[in-house]
């Protein structure tokens, strides 16, 4: 069998959204993937530093981040791609012209806007980095901001309509639902970083998988021939993809390496 790459989201793919936890047989068929030869690496919104250790402590050849902004591969950062220090400056002051709450991601830390009243997914997110030992101090007015991505949340005071024409000139919106968008540079996305490896490599893209959950892998699903939705997924995916697996909590990773013959 050829060497294949697998590419792997991490939230409702291997951390269940339900139980926050990883499946003791979502590990082990990761590892037999890299056992039998084939390369697995991590495709996730996430930036770097957020990526935590019991992913990485699975043993994945390299990691897609931020959707496709930084790419790592066999310990070596081939990509890195940060949205401009002016340009982070503007975006900040549009954020708070349109009344928008957001949470923007850098390779290193994340910033938070300590203007606006916290929401409770925000609330819950920081308490997230907070047990993950992440600092949370960094906020909008650092003089010398610099993110790669970022996600917002919409409300009834929000101006969506301005805000929406004026990032996506430069910017890809990936609508989420629930008023819930991530936000990412023109040009990149979970789909570019596999093209990247896949060419870095030399791996046919026949030879290339993905496996996600949401709509904001829907660009590597749509990339690759065999793309696969855990069954816990958005069921507007469905038909979008090669092979629908079983859920999270069911083994889902598993199943869908063995039905390839991977496992």
């Amino acid at each position: 069998m050829s060497r294949k790459m697998i590419f792997f989201d991490i939230d409702g793919t291997i951390i269940s959204e339900d139980t926050h936890m990883i499946a003791e047989g979502t590990i082990k068929a990761i590892r037999k993937a890299r056992e039998n030869g084939h390369l697995t690496f991590i495709n996730t919104g996430r930036t770097f530093f957020n990526v935590p250790e019991e992913i990485r402590s699975i043993g994945f050849d390299g990691y897609i981040c931020g959707c496709g902004t930084y790419i790592y591969y066999n310990g070596k950062e081939l990509l890195a791609k940060s949205i401009s220090h002016e340009k982070c400056k503007e975006i900040i002051e549009k954020l708070r012209g349109c009344k928008i709450q957001a949470l923007c991601e850098g390779l290193d830390g994340v910033y938070f806007d300590e203007t606006r009243p916290e929401t409770s997914e925000l609330a819950n997110i920081k308490e997230g980095f907070r047990k993950g030992g992440h600092d949370i101090s960094r906020n909008w007015d650092e003089p010398n901001i610099v993110f790669d991505k970022f996600v917002v949340w919409t409300d009834e005071e929000s101006d969506y309509d301005a805000f929406y024409a004026y990032i996506t000139k430069d910017f890809d919106y990936i609508d989420r639902g629930n008023n819930f968008g991530e936000i990412v540079p023109k040009g990149y996305s979970k789909a570019t970083g596999i093209k990247f490896l896949q060419e870095y490599l030399n791996v046919d893209l026949e030879d290339c998988y993905a496996i996600g959950d949401s709509t904001n892998d829907l660009p590597m699903l749509e990339y690759v021939p065999n793309s696969i939705l855990m069954g816990n997924g958005t069921k507007s995916l469905f038909g979008s993809v090669a092979f629908v697996t079983k859920n999270i909590d069911d083994n889902g990773i598993e199943y869908a390496l063995k039905h390839y013959n991977i496992i």
